[in-house]
């Protein structure tokens, strides 16, 4: 349930107590989150499906470009579309480290509108509510989070994704991966030794390789199983 329209955002979501279930950064998302009050008053029940709305969107697509190679990612059945046109209209835009203001001044409003209007029909949803990371190396956190239209979501993210910004993550979290994988085949090694630890090691590797693989499957089952949710 996203929030359409050109409305000025100002209310930050209060309710998030009990969402200790969803993990660390994404209830810190929720502190990020601006509602237009003038279109939907105060009404916490849609307030709320809102914010895990966009979450769910938020958690999935981190997910997606931790796990697969970013480049490689097609968002959207118009990518080439929104990539020309966002180039074309915002060249000099920094989009490794957002400056809000690019997006939320008064004279990039009157700059952006045009540009998300021409997807009105050709993107779903195209002026939901949707969560931005501002600094494209880190994740979803309440400093690093500001409130954007979807199609603004796009244009940055394909552009993030094309020009190998996004990398950054996948990087950091494959490091990660390998390093806790050599950890444990030091470990088992030590415990084995000579051939025990040769074989060890194959078999931690390949266990790795079927893990990463277990881990693609998986997110884009969760890609496709939320369908309208994630992108």
């Amino acid at each position: 349930m996203g929030k359409p329209g050109w409305v000025e955002t100002r209310t930050l979501l209060p309710r998030f107590c009990f969402l200790s279930q969803v993990s660390g950064e994404l209830t810190s998302v929720a502190h990020a989150v601006s509602l237009p009050a003038e279109s939907y008053g105060n009404d916490p029940d849609i307030e709320m499906a809102w914010a895990m709305r966009a979450m769910q969107h938020a958690e999935v697509y981190y997910k997606l470009i931790s796990s697969v190679d970013p480049q490689f990612l097609k968002l959207t059945k118009v990518d080439d579309q929104i990539y020309s046109e966002f180039r074309e209209n915002f060249k000099k835009l920094r989009i490794d480290v957002l400056d809000p203001e690019e997006l939320k001044s008064e004279g990039a409003k009157e700059k952006w509108r045009p540009f998300c209007l021409k997807f009105d029909g050709i993107v779903e949803d195209f002026n939901y509510g949707t969560l931005l990371r501002l600094n494209c190396s880190q994740g979803y956190t309440e400093e690093n989070t500001i409130f954007a239209h979807r199609i603004q979501f796009f244009a940055i993210e394909i552009a993030r994704n094309r020009e190998g910004y996004n990398k950054a993550v996948y990087t950091s979290v494959q490091d990660k991966e390998e390093e806790k994988g050599a950890n444990n085949g030091g470990d088992e090694g030590a415990n084995s030794g000579g051939e025990e630890e040769k074989g060890a090691n194959r078999e931690g590797e390949k266990e790795k390789i079927n893990k990463g693989g277990e881990k693609e499957k998986d997110t884009y089952k969760e890609i496709n199983k939320s369908g309208e949710i994630a992108m």
